[in-house]
């Protein structure tokens, strides 16, 4: 019953500042993402940028995903270690965003998409074997192939600016996801040692040419 109230005040938190949002252009601008302002010292859209959304069909699709993935997660290590990985893959979504349109001092994004992700990865990680859909295939995969899948591409997104989508918050939030699980059940790495290495290759591959994706 516990985990269940946190998860609600996530996503009360989530819904009340994006209706917020909705409605006052003002408090939207002060608190999303935007390169500028954060250079200039507003680290704290760093985090409120997290739950503001451009629109209800982002707020909703983001805060449903949530809550299909959250469950996995506190039910197998507990609400603490979900904040911990929420929180954590919020602000790394947020990090490599920051580096990757480092010069681009408009550059602004709203969403949890980022924490989202985090979670998401860390729910593959502890079961593999979980059947998603990912567009446009008619049929479900194996998690991990989705996982594969999902990172490869966000760091196509993030090359060549696909739509109007925060790839780099997505990967950050999915690394960070990926990261966060292990350290906080190391068992998934000796119970899935493969599928581990196998999800992490992409990531791998970012840390060592992501200075050669722009």
């Amino acid at each position: 019953m516990y985990f269940d109230k946190i998860l609600f005040l996530i996503i009360a938190a989530n819904v009340l500042t994006s209706i917020k949002g909705f409605s006052d252009r003002l408090f939207f601008d002060n608190y999303k993402f935007q390169i500028g302002a954060i250079n200039r010292g507003e680290k704290i859209r760093m985090f409120t940028s997290a739950f503001l959304h451009v629109d209800y069909l982002h707020l909703i699709l983001n805060m449903y995903v949530l809550y299909i993935f959250a469950p996995i997660i506190i039910g197998n290590i507990g609400v603490f270690k979900f904040l911990i990985i929420y929180l954590g893959s919020l602000i790394g979504g947020n990090l490599l965003t920051l580096k990757f349109h480092k010069s681009e001092l408009y550059y602004s994004a709203v969403g949890a998409s980022g924490a989202v992700a985090g979670i998401i990865f860390a729910s593959i990680l502890l079961n593999p074997s979980m059947s998603l859909y990912m567009f446009p295939l008619p049929i479900p995969i194996p998690g991990y192939i989705f996982g594969i899948g999902y990172l490869l591409y966000s760091i196509y997104g993030m090359k060549n600016s696909v739509g109007n989508i925060g790839h780099a918050a997505h990967l950050g939030g999915a690394i960070g996801g990926y990261g966060l699980i292990l350290l906080l059940d190391p068992t998934i790495f000796t119970n899935n040692t493969f599928i581990v290495l196998l999800m992490g290759v992409p990531i791998v591959l970012l840390l060592l040419f992501g200075d050669k994706l722009k």
